[in-house]
């Protein structure tokens, strides 16, 4: 029986190969839904803004991705802790711990917590950066490319609608708008294969990734109004759009760093 079920999990969630089911979509999200109403409690507590984050975070963004990047190319070892969900234990784990510790280090010292959490960030994210060997600069290009000339329009799009210029909101639209280049890019230029769920159904359906990019804003536009709409607390708003902006730049830099690498 114990066997039984250390091999149910194995296969459906802690996997060692890639890909995703609708089984481990719907548990993965219900998890992390648990993890957002902890994490706006985490930030209620601290008494910090959320929005004050976004920089200082990103090495800890890399740091995960970075270590996706580097098991899809050979480079680290397949191991429970460097894929999903191990690697977003871990690395949320580590996150979370640094966060409260600098904040009690301003308290107790008077150092800036944000320059202490990127500053650690970048440590511990060291090892990730002297593991990268290659660089093909085409695909490297290329995501940027496509990214480019899509957030550019949504930057000239800002400067008449409003909305897109609230707190946050370009942000994280652009995280996703680098996720969906980094995928367009890998799945119909480079022959790789979406792995979750619906935009892999979508992409066969349509035949392309770039569909891609319609289906984002649409979730991402909609989470935002509904954010700016009916989130009264100016920290559990922040906070929200942290997170979706964590999940747009977290998997577009594993693409990104994994297609650059491996060409």
């Amino acid at each position: 029986m114990i066997s039984e079920i250390i091999e149910f999990l194995e296969s459906n969630f802690f996997y060692l190969h890639p890909g995703y089911t609708p089984l481990n979509t719907v548990v993965f999200g219900i998890v992390l839904g648990i993890a957002v109403l902890i994490i706006l409690r985490m930030f209620r507590w601290l008494k910090k803004d959320p929005g004050e984050l976004l920089v200082p975070l990103l090495p800890f963004i890399f740091l995960g991705s970075g270590a996706r990047a580097l098991v899809d190319n050979g480079i680290y070892p397949l191991t429970h802790l460097l894929v999903t969900p191990g690697i977003y234990i871990l690395v949320g784990l580590t996150t979370i711990a640094t966060l409260i510790a600098a904040v009690k280090l301003e308290e107790t010292r008077g150092w800036d917590y944000r320059k202490l959490i990127f500053a650690t960030g970048f440590v511990l994210a060291v090892p990730n950066l002297i593991s990268i060997r290659h660089i093909d600069p085409v695909p490297f290009l290329s995501v940027l490319g496509v990214f480019s000339v899509f957030s550019a329009a949504f930057y000239a799009l800002s400067l008449r609608w409003e909305f897109l210029r609230g707190r946050m909101n370009l942000p994280v639209i652009y995280a996703h708008l680098f996720d969906a280049s980094s995928t367009y890019v890998a799945v119909d230029w480079y022959g790789y294969i979406e792995q979750h769920v619906l935009p892999s159904a979508l992409t066969g359906l349509t035949g392309t990734a770039l569909v891609m990019f319609p289906l984002k804003m649409a979730v991402i536009l909609a989470a935002l109004y509904a954010i700016d709409r009916y989130v009264e607390s100016d920290m559990d708003s922040e906070a929200l759009k942290l997170v979706i902006f964590i999940l747009g730049l977290a998997p577009g830099l594993r693409n990104f760093l994994s297609l650059s690498m491996a060409v």
